[in-house]
């Protein structure tokens, strides 16, 4: 189990995107499809998904507009992917596995890991093809508990 804390003050849009998608079940069954020691591990792309999207669902996935900030990458710290363009950020989140202080300003942070690093650098420990697991890592339920 991984828990979350979010910053909804640090990035309101990209927060309230993820619970969204994470609400509508968007999130279950999809792979952990990259994992980088000493940097990332990634998950979101929806091809890894088992199931097809709903159509309820679809309409949740967006692009969304940059909403970068000043928070640390460091151990821990969620942030949206994305490819180049600063506003493509979608599905797609890492979670540091060490510190990427470069990444500062130009990725959109959104939450801290709270619970579950050592879940975390199982993940990061699985062996691996290049950046890919060798074996499916999979989201099963997320969920969103409100405090």
């Amino acid at each position: 189990r991984i828990a979350v804390d979010f910053y909804p003050d640090r990035a309101p849009n990209h927060v309230r995107n993820f619970l969204r998608l994470v609400d509508a079940g968007v999130y279950n069954g999809i792979a952990f499809h990259r994992v980088v020691p000493g940097f990332v591990v990634q998950a979101g792309h929806l091809p890894t998904r088992r199931e097809p999207l709903t159509e309820r669902q679809q309409r949740f996935i967006q692009n969304l507009d940059s909403e970068f900030n000043d928070i640390s990458h460091v151990r821990g710290i969620v942030s949206m992917a994305r490819l180049d363009d600063p506003s493509s950020a979608s599905t797609s989140f890492f979670i540091c596995t060490g510190i990427a202080e470069e990444l500062a300003g130009v990725y959109t942070a959104i939450g801290i890991v709270a619970e579950g690093l050592d879940v975390v650098a199982a993940i990061e420990a699985t062996p691996t093809d290049g950046e890919t697991p060798t074996t499916r890592i999979e989201i099963i339920d997320a969920e969103v508990i409100r405090r």
